[in-house]
């Protein structure tokens, strides 16, 4: 981090003091700090700068990567980031608004023989009575060579709807080897309180669709898969290394964007509660919508963006030794918050939120750890970007 952008970024937090919003308390909770120990800080650095609309990334056990391009191709880069080939057998996205090809995953037995499979969301259009809407749409295909075969569809959000936005779309598996899937509420709003429909919800299923003995039961007419609802619009997902839950982060209004801990059951309230306001409302607290607080009906936030949004996007739990002082930290991505925020943690308290490199203006989609501990991340301007030492 520049001298520059660590004064900026302190300004920025002090300035925030007063803003709170949820039990973490808004931007403020700490500022930023340089690594001590003569640690160099951490650079940031262009590997390929020719991608289309990137949105989602997976390491292959190779080390090369695979890349979501949303309007409906997934290329394969190599280990260093070059473009090596665009995968075939994807099936048609529809690419409007926010929705495209989005999300992807590799199977926990990716390398074992007959497991090769890749995981990816997509926004698919509606046919027949549901001519001119859409929905989040999973599916799954073996990666041979250069292409997807035996490609199955594994989930469908219901019902489709009209609308471009709000496709929500990460897929996480789980330690069982189930799958988590988000969605959005496809700027509907009440469909997350709805359990018969699976807008605004995480779901989870097993790895060909089929839905887990073990998931919540809810009351009679509740679509299978659902794990919990209440939710807006989730784009970050990353599974805890310790605890094997499931965080989450997801964008508010105007302000309000939440981390939360997605737990079997649970509401986490909106659209009745948010710590943002209604767009084009004065910048504050008095909008807030429902009041804000969440409790005790319904699930609080660990931390909040308020009074303006970031928009996170993609999210991973640091475990590596490249940066041993960010070890069981979250990295989250930003898209109108253009940086990389670092959110420290003790336990499941959030204490503090540092945005990094938020002087090169870039929209960062998603982020990943690579093996050699690196942070690798997609940015809406068509690059691959690598952090490290």
């Amino acid at each position: 981090m520049s001298v520059a952008e660590w004064m900026s970024t302190l300004a920025v937090a002090m300035a925030a003091t007063a803003c709170g919003g949820g039990s973490g308390g808004g931007d403020a909770a700490a500022a930023p700090t340089e690594p001590g120990g003569g640690a160099a800080a951490p650079s940031m650095q262009t590997l390929n700068s020719t991608l289309d609309r990137p949105w989602g990334l997976v390491q292959l056990p190779d080390n090369r990567l695979l890349v979501t391009q949303k309007g409906g191709t997934i290329v394969r880069l190599s280990a260093a980031g070059k473009t090596e080939a665009t995968i075939t057998g994807v099936p048609k996205v529809l690419d409007s608004g926010q929705g495209g090809l989005l999300g992807i995953t590799i199977d926990p037995d990716f390398a074992t023989a007959g497991s090769n499979w890749v995981y990816f969301s997509y926004a698919e259009a509606g046919t027949g009575t549901e001519a001119g809407k859409a929905g989040t749409t999973v599916a799954r295909g073996r990666l041979e060579g250069d292409a997807l075969t035996g490609v199955q569809v594994i989930f469908r959000q219901a019902p489709k709807v009209d609308g471009t936005g709000h496709y929500g779309s990460r897929l996480v598996f789980a330690r069982d080897k189930t799958l988590y899937i988000t969605t959005g509420e496809r700027m509907k709003g009440s469909p997350s309180q709805d359990l018969q429909q699976t807008l605004g919800k995480v779901i989870r299923v097993n790895r060909d669709g089929s839905i887990p003995s073990d998931n919540p039961a809810f009351a009679a007419g509740a679509r299978p898969g659902i794990w919990s609802y209440g939710h807006r619009n989730i784009q970050g997902a990353a599974l805890h290394p310790q605890t094997g839950e499931l965080w989450l982060t997801e964008h508010g209004p105007q302000g309000g964007d939440e981390v939360n801990i997605a737990r079997a059951g649970q509401n986490y309230g909106w659209p009745v509660k948010s710590y943002g306001c209604e767009y084009g409302s004065p910048v504050g607290d008095a909008c807030r919508i429902g009041g804000g607080t969440h409790a005790p009906t319904y699930i609080e936030p660990l931390t909040t963006w308020t009074p303006i949004s970031v928009a996170p996007a993609g999210l991973v739990f640091y475990t590596g030794s490249l940066f041993p002082e960010w070890r069981g930290q979250l990295i989250s991505g930003s898209l109108a918050g253009t940086a990389l925020w670092r959110i420290t943690l003790n336990g499941d308290t959030v204490t503090g939120k540092e945005k990094m490199f938020g002087d090169l203006g870039e929209r960062f989609r998603d982020v990943i750890q690579a093996r050699d501990g690196a942070l690798l991340t997609v940015t809406d301007g068509g690059k691959l970007m690598r952090v490290s030492r």
